[in-house]
């Protein structure tokens, strides 16, 4: 009888050390990644602010009309479409062109 209850004590008592270390080891897990979430919401909440605010300053009329005042109306040109860049991708597949055509170049005017 004395052996048995020592038995199933020990059974107890593995089974609860090895169920919480899973536990510890999950909650682990999932802590790691509300920290990475909150992470990534932070940066993407002080873009928007950033971005909320460099829209408010620049939208407002008494500053573009400051601006416009300032920069001479014969030196203003409105920027094409064409060089507004969308994404950082395309500014440098552009830029490869580019340096791609001025070699070309510099090897056509050498021969």
């Amino acid at each position: 009888m004395f052996k048995f209850k020592i038995f199933i004590s020990v059974i107890i008592f593995s089974f609860l050390l090895v169920g919480t270390s899973i536990i510890k080891n999950n909650t682990r897990a999932i802590e790691n990644k509300i920290y990475n979430s909150k992470n990534r919401i932070y940066i993407k909440e002080r873009d928007l602010n950033e971005s909320q605010l460099d829209y408010s300053y620049l939208t407002s009329p008494s500053i573009l009309e400051q601006k416009i005042k300032i920069i001479d109306t014969e030196q203003y040109f409105p920027m094409k479409y064409s060089n507004i860049f969308l994404s950082m991708t395309s500014f440098t597949d552009l830029e490869k062109k580019i340096v791609i055509q001025e070699i070309k170049n510099e090897k056509i005017q050498k021969k």
